[in-house]
């Protein structure tokens, strides 16, 4: 259902597409609904709360929550349909179900996605994205799981199906092709190697898997790496970096059409506190949502948009239910030796979590 925008006095005429409702597009269309005519476009009814996908795969009820929730009373347009088409000189958005919508302003939200590798045709194969049909699988028929991708969203998703589905059957290997936790300090991958072990994960390194067929399983979770959902950005003709991501400048606008602001996972962001581009996570989606609103609110009153400014604290780890990691980092992503871990760090990273959409819900109502 389109959610219609309520006309209020004087409202504003500039028009701002958003592309886009995860974390980063959410959060701009809130944060500039005061500023402008802003319209939402994204075919989901619902916002999901990516960073816990790996908690749906292990059967937690939903992940969910509907967009109205958000956009009520806001004066923000909600458009169910799929950009298909931009043209970056008229100034359209073309999307699935033959709408052409013009802007002043776009923002480019559209995210990433599992780079789940695109000739694989293998049934047995999930991703985080298809958490739901992950858990009806596991939930009904145990068997032999193997996760691919030593990297954090591997690690969480590995601890959290031995610990829900080992006591009916399932046995859970985690497959990476260097180290497991490589990013984190040496006393951080050693807690997630012992967290792993108890829940009788069995860990191989060294394994460089190309494809889910290589993989000997009755289910094969793909948590490799992450690929932006920049594609409909390149067709248009919008610069990229060597990463895929749209090219930036220091505001988050494109480097080739600055009246599109690409915030999030899709915009190679960078910052000199961060010692280069951002990685993807929710961790950056947030902020530099909210710097897109500001940056273009300041457009709209004849300033210049000031540079994006971030530095990184720390990396949030889920260890199943009851136990976490929190690594303690340097603005530059490094890991530092200090780590909170077991309850107190599951604690912590529940809290980030649901503090993450309770900070989204309350920008709708902040001004």
């Amino acid at each position: 259902m389109t959610t219609t925008p309520q006309q209020r006095p004087g409202h504003p005429t500039h028009r701002v597409l958003v592309l886009g409702a995860g974390y980063a597009g959410l959060m701009t269309a809130l944060r500039l609904g005061p500023h402008a005519q802003v319209t939402l476009i994204d075919p989901a009814d619902h916002f999901t709360e990516r960073v816990r996908l790996h908690e749906r795969a292990a059967g937690r009820p939903d992940v969910t929550h509907p967009l109205a929730h958000f956009l009520h009373r806001t004066g923000i347009e909600h458009v169910p349909a799929r950009a298909t088409a931009l043209d970056p000189e008229a100034r359209l958005v073309t999307t699935d179900d033959g709408r052409r919508l013009p802007y002043d302003r776009l923002v480019y939200a559209l995210g990433s996605r599992t780079a789940l590798p695109a000739t694989t045709g293998d049934p047995r194969a999930y991703t985080a994205e298809s958490a739901d049909a992950l858990h009806k699988h596991l939930r009904d028929r145990p068997g032999t799981v193997a996760v691919v991708g030593g990297g954090l969203t591997g690690i969480e998703m590995a601890t959290e199906l031995a610990e829900t589905y080992r006591p009916l059957g399932t046995s859970v290997r985690l497959l990476s092709g260097g180290p497991v936790g490589a990013g984190l300090s040496p006393r951080g991958a050693a807690h997630v190697h012992r967290v792993l072990q108890a829940r009788g994960v069995r860990v191989e390194e060294g394994r460089r898997i190309a494809t889910p067929d290589e993989v000997d399983a009755d289910v094969v979770v793909w948590a490799a790496s992450l690929l932006p959902n920049a594609e409909l950005a390149a067709s248009a003709g919008l610069t990229l970096a060597p990463s895929g991501r749209v090219a930036v400048d220091s505001s988050l606008r494109s480097v080739s059409h600055p009246e599109i602001y690409v915030p999030g996972d899709a915009g190679a962001a960078a910052t000199a506190e961060a010692g280069g581009e951002l990685r993807m996570a929710c961790a950056t989606a947030l902020p530099t949502g909210i710097h897109t609103a500001r940056s273009i609110a300041r457009e709209l009153r004849g300033e210049e948009p000031e540079p994006l400014g971030f530095a990184y604290h720390f990396q949030c780890v889920s260890l199943g239910r009851r136990d976490g990691l929190i690594q303690f980092v340097r603005p530059d992503d490094s890991p530092r030796d200090r780590l909170l871990t077991g309850r107190p760090a599951a604690a912590f990273k529940e809290l980030v979590v649901r503090g993450a959409t309770w900070f989204i819900r309350r920008s709708a109502h902040r001004h």
